[in-house]
């Protein structure tokens, strides 16, 4: 496991309906547990530069989500 990764997900959520962020509008840095297939050579890839190898993917995809919103906001002026 990622020497990392702090478990969180098993703790009391302690949420109030005005803390509850709105998902239409996700904010950076708040992270959910998700499950994602991918394919075995890129997740060996990942592991293989040391810990954090989830950070480093997130980071890839926002990277990839940031470019992409650029260009998407371009094509529409």
């Amino acid at each position: 496991m990622n020497k990392e990764y702090v478990s969180e997900w098993d703790q009391p959520a302690a949420r109030t309906e005005e803390s509850a962020p709105a998902k239409a509008h996700a904010v950076a840095g708040v992270k959910q547990i998700v499950t994602i297939r991918l394919d075995v050579d890129m997740l060996e890839w990942f592991k293989s530069a040391g810990p954090g190898y989830q950070t480093r993917i997130n980071q890839v995809l926002r990277e990839y989500m940031e470019a992409n919103r650029v260009r998407a906001q371009g094509e529409q002026h």
